[in-house]
C-alpha cells in the first residue's frame, strides 16, 4: 500500500521513510518506530492510518547509525534495538522527525509513537513547534521528563500489566499534567497493540486505536479540509 521514500533532514542527513496514503487525504501523521525499525508492523501501522484518510510518513530514525534495520520481537532484536537507540543523540532524532511533518506539506501534522517511539512523540510536542497532536503508546521513560512542558495536546495510553513501565510512573505524569488524557488498560501488557508480539491485546488495540483516531481527527481537523 505505501511506498519507500527519502528525506533531508536540517542538518543535511538523509534518512529513508515509509509513506501511505498521500498529499490529498484531510490527515497527516508522523509514525514513530519501536526500538525495532521500521519493520512490518510499524508499516501495517501506517497502512492502517492511511485507510482511516491520514498522509502518513514513518522515519527510519536508525538510518544515523544503520540503514535498513527491520527487527524481530526476540530477545536478541531486543538488545540489538537497545544498542542501535543508545547510539543517536535526541536532537538528531527530533530533526528527523521536523522533515517529516515538513515533508508531509499539510498545517496541522500529528505524530504517534509506540514504545521507544512513544517517548520520543512526547519529547517532540515538547521541543518542538512542528506538531498539533502527540499521541503516546506504552512510552516508557516519560515519567523522567515530567519537568518539560508539552506545545500541544497530548494522549497517552500505558498497559496496566506493563512491567516495564510501573503504576507509579503513571501517577507522576498525571500529577504533573493534569491536563493531559491519560488511558490505562486493564490486563494489557506492554506492546499491547502489536499483533506480531506475545502480549497483544486485541480489545485494549482496538479502544486505544478508536482513542487516538478520535484525538487525532479532533487537533488536526482545523485545516484539514
Amino acid at each position: 500500500m505505501g511506498q519507500i521514500i527519502t528525506l533531508k533532514a536540517a542538518d543535511g542527513h538523509e534518512f529513508s521513510a515509509y509513506e501511505a496514503g498521500h498529499a490529498e487525504m484531510p490527515y497527516a501523521l508522523v509514525v514513530v518506530q519501536e526500538i525495532f525499525g521500521v519493520n512490518g508492523h510499524i508499516r501495517h501501522v501506517c497502512d492502517i492510518f492511511a485507510e482511516h484518510g491520514f498522509h502518513v510518513i514513518a522515519p527510519a530514525v536508525f538510518d544515523r547509525v544503520e540503514r535498513g534495520v527491520e527487527l524481530g520481537y526476540e530477545k536478541a532484536d531486543i538488545q540489538t534495538g537497545l544498542a542501535l537507540r543508545n547510539q543517536i543523540p535526541l536532537v538528531e532524532t527530533l530533526l528527523d522527525l521536523e522533515a517529516s511533518a515538513a515533508a508531509l506539506g499539510k498545517a496541522d501534522v500529528g505524530i504517534i509513537g509506540y514504545c521507544w517511539g512513544g517517548l520520543l512523540a512526547w519529547e517532540a510536542s515538547c521541543r518542538t513547534d512542528r506538531f498539533a497532536a502527540a499521541v503516546s503508546w506504552y512510552g516508557g521513560g516519560i515519567a523522567s521528563r515530567v519537568d518539560e512542558t508539552p506545545r500541544c495536546p497530548v494522549q497517552l495510553h500505558f498497559g496496566e500489566a506493563d512491567t516495564s513501565i510501573p503504576h507509579t510512573d503513571v501517577s507522576t505524569i498525571r500529577a504533573a499534567h493534569p491536563e493531559i488524557e491519560i488511558y490505562v488498560y486493564d490486563g494489557a501488557g506492554h506492546g499491547f497493540g502489536c499483533s506480531q508480539r506475545a502480549s497483544f491485546d486485541p480489545e485494549a488495540y482496538k479502544l486505544a486505536q478508536k482513542r487516538s483516531l478520535a484525538f487525532l481527527e479532533e487537533h488536526l481537523g482545523a485545516h484539514a479540509r
